[in-house]
């Protein structure tokens, strides 16, 4: 019988392009869950490099991988600063089917 390894996956060895990461980041944020996209942004920030993160937010290497992960519970204010420094933002738009009016 022949004996196989078992490699974790990991998103971040797929995400190579911007156009990789937009559309990872925006299928995440679809789900509505907080810290899968929380997860996600460390996906993207192991992929882009945590160090250079850390020194673009003024946030620490070990504060980042706390937060980005997946039992992590950033602040609003660290979810923003984290993707200024990624080069992305949240795009705000109506749900579909809602009625809600100011």
């Amino acid at each position: 019988m022949t004996e196989h390894k078992l490699t974790r996956w990991d998103a971040a060895d797929y995400l190579n392009t911007e156009e990789d990461i937009t559309l990872y980041l925006e299928a995440c944020l679809e789900e509505n869950d907080p810290a899968l996209f929380a997860a996600a942004l460390g996906d993207v920030a192991r992929a882009r490099g945590m160090m250079q993160l850390a020194r673009d937010t003024g946030l620490t290497r070990e504060g980042l991988y706390k937060a980005l992960s997946p039992e992590g519970n950033p602040s609003m204010a660290t979810i923003m600063k984290v993707m200024t420094a990624l080069g992305v933002r949240l795009h705000v738009e109506p749900l579909a089917g809602s009625s809600h009016q100011a």
